[in-house]
């Protein structure tokens, strides 16, 4: 977003931000709140503060609230990653407390656990209700493009709730701060809850301005419908895989691929630009992909940067790396997993076959050489960061530009994009028809995922003979000796295409709840998740080859044996990295009495609040005492 939306130091807005959390704060001075709503220039600022919340981009300076590049962020538990050897952990136990600051929608799901809080609830309400009570003065249409607004925040905060503690209290209105019973209420039903939100998102996109699209800085109904694509598609797996209620996830597939509907036929968005320039070039204004986008290096704010980038250096150690698991899912080009693809070397996993083999986003995504710099599985990611950016750092004697050094990167960052959209477009398409819906036929693939793979190339990937993958057929999908036998081959693809799109984003653990599928995390019966990519140590990394290193660098070869370097055993390290502190996850997490991993608990501090007041708080659904 620009400058004034990143930031918004409008002094009256700064009014509001002082009400982060409703059962602490006190409510807003009557002077200031009387004197506030005046324009539709008071609710534009006043909206403004909902959006480093829930569109964060790549943050600002030294945060990572979004890319999970950046190590002090939670969002590595899941089966594409691992870190420092070993798969982030769940959580398993009941916390002290889940309260404090505020939430970012799309951080709900980190290991470190999600925030009971309803400050954003209160947010969205007290503007729903001045709009109301304040603002006559308002055309019929005003006023509904900014009840859009506010209901559509709400809905998106209930929805992200929802999603990870299950039922919640539901408020609709501004508390009166005398009304225990209201602030103290007990959970609402997650399907009460869930159908306010459905009410409201069908309200915003009915009511929110189309605007100009042209202009990705200001919510317009289009990136209203996009989040609503999303978010129903969420609810409504959940409702099928989690709460087996058929008849609800029908009800939220719909509006999902209403909303999809919108947006497709719109005509107004396409993909124009190569997957990594898409994230890492420094200009997104053009881009005809991004419904949505955030700037950094405002020329109003030239001190906005973030640090995405420089994890992306090729100079900083990466903790976090791929790993097998995930470069196994990676499609060849010729349409086909590797176990069936013509591709000559299609079954080798040395990153040199990988690139020249795989889907266009893996030589994206990744550096082109295994490098120690990823210490986890040699598979270093650069997606996050140009191509001059990295070739520069993966030159051993070139200096590396100062805005890659630091928290000074300023390359845009796309924060809605149309490929999610046709991504969730076609898996609510798909789910539906599994209930009794429309069944997907070509025309439908090959307006979503044969679009996304059909993306341009960057003239570096030509010039290394990448080419574009072969487009998805209905009448000839790939037959995947690796698929879930539970998960239908369109589905399964469909999800294959969705992991290798939105690597290192947001969704992969969300995916992995709402599809009930955590046992894909399970460590213990696949090895994959703790290797990474096949190396000949002695001839790509010759470096590592050295006395200090001993006990310490490990591959694993064909007949699954580790092999640990002794210091004498050089001829010997050519298999799948793995370092030697590579271990299973230490606590069990599935199957386990009084724990619920699908859901997260709420704290026991947050329980007493409502027992010291008379009143009860129920702890999460499957958590035991």
């Amino acid at each position: 977003m620009k400058s004034k939306i990143i930031i918004f130091l409008s002094a009256t807005l700064m009014l509001f931000s002082s009400c982060e959390d409703f059962l602490d704060r006190s409510q807003l001075t009557q002077k200031d709140d009387e004197n506030y709503w005046k324009s539709e220039t008071d609710l534009r600022f006043y909206s403004y503060q909902y959006y480093t919340n829930y569109f964060v981009g790549y943050s600002l300076a030294w945060g990572g609230n979004y890319i999970t590049m950046a190590p002090m962020v939670g969002l590595l538990t899941n089966d594409d990653i691992m870190v420092n050897g070993v798969q982030r952990e769940l959580e398993v136990t009941v916390p002290s407390s889940r309260g404090g600051t505020s939430m970012t929608g799309d951080l709900l799901d980190s290991y470190t656990g999600p925030n009971w809080n309803f400050s954003w609830v209160r947010k969205s309400n007290l503007m729903i209700n001045r709009i109301n009570t304040r603002m006559d003065f308002l055309s019929a249409e005003a006023k509904n493009h900014w009840l859009g607004i506010a209901r559509f925040f709400r809905g998106m905060e209930y929805a992200n709730l929802v999603r990870v503690f299950g039922d919640v209290p539901f408020y609709n209105k501004e508390l009166d701060y005398n009304d225990l019973d209201d602030i103290y209420k007990p959970r609402t039903p997650r399907n009460e809850v869930m159908d306010s939100v459905y009410n409201d998102l069908k309200f915003a996109i009915a009511g929110v301005r189309l605007l100009d699209v042209s202009d990705k800085q200001d919510v317009n109904r289009y990136i209203v419908a996009a989040y609503t694509c999303r978010l129903m598609l969420c609810e409504a797996t959940w409702q099928k895989y989690y709460y087996n209620n058929n008849e609800r996830a029908k009800k939220f597939l719909e509006f999902a691929i209403e909303a999809g509907d919108f947006i497709i036929t719109s005509g107004k968005y396409y993909i124009n630009t190569d997957y990594r320039k898409l994230f890492g070039g420094d200009d997104l204004a053009n881009d005809k992909e991004c419904l949505l986008y955030r700037v950094y290096k405002d020329v109003a704010d030239p001190d906005i940067y973030h640090c995405v980038a420089t994890y992306c250096n090729m100079r900083e150690s990466m903790s976090a790396n791929a790993n097998l698991d995930l470069v196994k899912a990676f499609i060849c080009q010729d349409g086909q997993p590797y176990q069936s693809s013509g591709l000559t070397n299609a079954t080798k996993f040395d990153v040199d076959n990988l690139v020249k083999t795989r889907d266009p986003r893996f030589e994206a995504t990744f550096w082109n050489k295994p490098t120690p710099k990823a210490t986890s599985a040699a598979l270093y990611t650069c997606k996050f960061i140009d191509r001059a950016g990295s070739e520069l750092g993966g030159a051993t004697n070139s200096a590396l530009p100062t805005k890659y050094a630091g928290a000074t990167n300023d390359n845009d960052a796309p924060v809605m994009r149309y490929a999610e959209v046709l991504l969730n477009w076609i898996e609510a398409k798909a789910e539906l028809a599994t209930l009794g819906g429309a069944a997907v036929i070509q025309n439908d693939i090959d307006i979503s995922i044969n679009v996304i793979r059909n993306r341009p190339l960057a003239a570096e990937a030509v010039a290394k003979g990448i080419q574009k993958t072969t487009p998805m057929s209905l009448s000839s999908l790939p037959n995947d000796p690796d698929r879930d036998q539970s998960v239908p081959a369109l589905i399964w693809e469909i999800r294959r295409e969705r992991r290798m799109e939105l690597f290192w984003e947001y969704s992969r653990l969300v995916d992995l709840r709402r599809w009930k599928k955590l046992e894909y995390l399970d460590d213990t019966q696949n090895s994959d998740l703790l290797m990474g990519v096949w190396v000949d140590v002695p001839a790509e990394l010759p470096a590592e080859i050295r006395a200090d290193n001993a006990g310490k660098l490990a591959v694993v070869n064909t007949a699954g044996d580790k092999i640990v370097y002794d210091g004498t055993n050089a001829s010997l390290m050519v298999g799948y990295y793995s370092p030697a502190t590579v271990k299973n996850r230490t606590r069990k997490f599935l199957d386990v009495p009084g724990v619920n991993v699908y859901l997260a608990p709420i704290g026991e501090t947050n329980i007493n609040s409502y027992t010291i007041k008379g009143y009860e708080l129920k702890q999460t659904e499957g958590w035991g005492n």
